[in-house]
């Protein structure tokens, strides 16, 4: 068992306290990628963060094509009393379907994929419901009343969103309150030590605007933990067959894996340690999304609860930075 004591903060300016880990749920479910765990293996791990104190836990309803909620509620349900122990996450926007309604961010979409995530995940009510990108196709005057009537029918508590530019979540935001709606209060977009683009507008809006941030891909697909090395030479399971962390991230990044490497054997922890606790230290910043497919990697992340790095060792990892194209989300602009 980790002996470190699990922190709680409120999710931006909202009245809702979570985690400051959240458990990404992507990695249970089983069967459409070699890397995810199904419900047995799942359990042992999703047990040992309920002990150390971790509350927050994320899902989405097209991960392993809907498993992952089934196997999120029926972990959650068996290892806490009630859901009021609990803060659970789910996304929307993904096909989920082949109709041409079974994805995106319509009205129908929106109010058909609550009912569907509540039955997987076996509960009255979500407690966070985000869209998972955003929908240059549907007014976003028709996605924020429907994200508001989701809510005034008590089937979600809060809404938040994921990946979009910076001008596109405020042009949400601003609907929302300008016609008296929900507004989002989370974030959950693409911030790690090697991609941190958002540093430039999203986080800054965010904080003005109040919204809790929640990055996903905190250790870059692995890649910060040391699943990779230089020249495409893969160490687990899950880098040998994640295409989209090829696409992403390229040999000009491990300068900031060395420096982070540097770090952590002068610290004697790990690498993953220094890099989340780069992260928890970031300004905005409430908690990243981690995944867990073992128990070292999930004691890791809570050990970083209590490392905090000095303003030498956040200069040295921050450093070999280099710009990157936007990640994480598509461009609507035209090409």
């Amino acid at each position: 068992m980790v002996n470190s004591e699990m922190t709680y903060t409120r999710l931006g300016t909202s009245g809702l306290r979570v985690s400051r880990l959240c458990l990404g749920m992507m990695s249970y479910g089983g069967g459409t990628r070699a890397w995810q765990l199904d419900a047995d293996d799942a359990l042992p791990i999703v047990r040992h963060a309920v002990e150390a104190g971790v509350t927050f836990f994320d899902t989405a309803d097209m991960y392993a094509n809907g498993r992952s909620e089934e196997v999120t509620g029926r972990l959650l349900t068996k290892l806490f009393a009630r859901h009021d122990d609990y803060v659970l996450a789910t996304k929307v926007y993904y096909p989920t379907g082949e109709g041409p309604n079974d994805h995106g961010l319509s009205r129908k979409h929106i109010l058909a994929s609550i009912d569907a995530s509540l039955r997987r995940l076996g509960t009255d009510y979500i407690d966070v419901y985000q869209i998972h990108r955003f929908d240059d196709e549907t007014p976003i005057e028709e996605t924020m009343a429907a994200l508001h009537d989701v809510v005034r029918s008590g089937k979600a508590r809060y809404v938040g969103a994921s990946s979009m530019f910076a001008w596109q979540f405020a042009k949400a935001q601003y609907t929302a309150r300008a016609h008296g709606l929900t507004p989002f209060v989370s974030m959950q977009n693409h911030y790690n030590l090697v991609y941190r683009e958002e540093e430039r507008e999203m986080i800054p809006f965010c904080r003005d605007d109040g919204v809790g941030v929640i990055p996903w891909s905190p250790l870059a697909r692995g890649l910060l933990a040391g699943n990779r090395d230089r020249g495409g030479v893969t160490n687990t399971v899950r880098a040998t067959s994640d295409p989209v962390a090829e696409r992403m991230y390229d040999d000009a990044d491990f300068d900031v894996v060395d420096a982070v490497r540097a770090v952590a054997a002068e610290r004697e922890v790990s690498p993953a340690q220094v890099a989340l606790a780069w992260l928890l230290g970031r300004p905005g910043v409430v908690g990243p999304v981690i995944g867990a497919t073992k128990l070292a990697h999930l004691q890791d992340a809570i050990r970083s609860l209590d490392l905090t790095l000095d303003a030498d060792e956040v200069a040295r990892v921050e450093a070999p930075y280099r710009p990157h194209r936007i990640l994480g989300h598509p461009d609507p602009r035209p090409s």
